[in-house]
């Protein structure tokens, strides 16, 4: 059996001089006495977690013979079967591999037995940011939890969870809303050329994500994600119909339901002017004729020149389903159509709606007879 030597690791090599050459720093692998470069320079952390990702899937056989203890078990071969079996299905694999990852810089050199609170809460602590950490230890969990139901393990082994950080309560007003739109579809860079100054416009794509999010209270991702033409492994908007189909085409439906949208008659007049003047061409939110895949830093520059803090692009999912409970819309419908439970959304924004309590509300008021 083939494995890393006591877990591989990222290591970051500084930037160097060789003889008249300065080399910029790189992101190395580190295995033991074996270390070979990903390739990434230091700003790209991401690339070279995928990198280290391929090198254990490469490199490390895991043992999948007989039911062991498990202070036989290395917590690298339940991580490695799990990557094996289970990620691959989920919708966003390559975030579960980076994130087991994460995992196996702390744990991948450990027995299983070596799991308990104490380990799992300096885990947690070294992570820094309590929602990384708790999402990752899922993922350590749901590992386990195959591992055993795969008959790999003879005992039962507990992973204790950071405590589930309060949701975000953050929506905008309709001003503030406002306010970010502009910001983004203003937003202008000059370049400097043979005729003096030219502007241009750098984040009407922002504008566009922006809107189709109040819009519809899609995720970030899915928005992204969304083709003008039906193509495997992508989402699809119909200008002609008029409906988002949120999840992917060909991917399987996950916890986070993507159910398909109608699109609003002022959103979908948007989206076809877009396409006729040429703003879009493959994707509703692209750059320079290429969809984007992530809005994050744009976005927060966006808000950044709005004044607004605490906003997310996360936030316009709350937003719409702030607006929808304000306008006194059916609890079933509106759940269906931003695609979460009736449950879920009664409990983080009924209290918007203008009826909530209403009936206790009146009732406390009365006389008895």
């Amino acid at each position: 059996m083939s494995r890393p030597s006591k877990g591989a690791r990222l290591w970051l090599r500084p930037a160097r001089k060789t003889g008249e050459r300065l080399r910029p720093a790189v992101w190395l692998i580190r295995d033991g006495t074996h270390e070979e470069s990903t390739g990434c320079g230091a700003g790209d952390r991401r690339g070279a977690e995928e990198a280290l990702g391929r090198y254990i899937a490469a490199k490390y056989t895991p043992e999948r013979t007989g039911s062991r203890v498990p202070s036989q078990i290395p917590i690298a071969d339940v991580l490695s079967i799990y990557l094996a079996d289970i990620a691959p299905n989920h919708s966003r694999p390559k975030e579960t591999a980076q994130r087991v990852t994460e995992l196996l810089g702390i744990f991948g050199d450990k027995p299983l037995s070596a799991i308990n609170g104490a380990l799992c809460r300096a885990y947690a602590s070294a992570r820094g940011h309590q929602a990384a950490a708790r999402r990752e230890l899922e993922d350590l969990r749901a590992a386990i939890n195959h591992h055993r139901r795969e008959g790999l393990c003879s005992e039962v082994v507990e992973v204790v969870l950071p405590e589930k950080p309060r949701p975000r309560e953050r929506w905008l007003t309709r001003p503030e809303a406002a306010r970010l739109l502009w910001a983004a579809w203003r937003a202008r860079q000059k370049d400097a050329n043979s005729d003096g100054e030219t502007v241009r416009a750098t984040r009407k794509h922002i504008a566009r994500f922006i809107l189709v999010g109040l819009y519809t209270g899609t995720r970030a991702g899915a928005i992204c994600g969304a083709s003008l033409d039906r193509l495997s492994g992508r989402g699809y908007i119909d200008l002609n119909a008029g409906v988002f189909y949120r999840r992917a085409v060909g991917a399987r439906e996950t916890k986070k339901r993507q159910p398909p949208v109608r699109l609003p008659a002022r959103l979908l007049a948007h989206m076809r002017r877009w396409v006729r003047v040429g703003l879009c061409e493959t994707a509703v939110v692209e750059w320079g004729g290429k969809p984007v895949g992530r809005v994050n830093k744009a976005f927060a520059r966006s808000a950044a020149d709005a004044r607004l803090e605490g906003v997310s692009p996360h936030t316009l999912r709350h937003t719409a389903a702030t607006w929808l409970m304000q306008n006194r819309c059916d609890l079933w419908e509106a759940a269906g159509y931003l695609g979460m439970t009736v449950e879920m959304l009664e409990t983080n924004y009924g209290h918007h709606h203008p009826d909530h309590q209403k009936g206790a509300v009146e009732a406390i008021g009365r006389r008895a007879h």
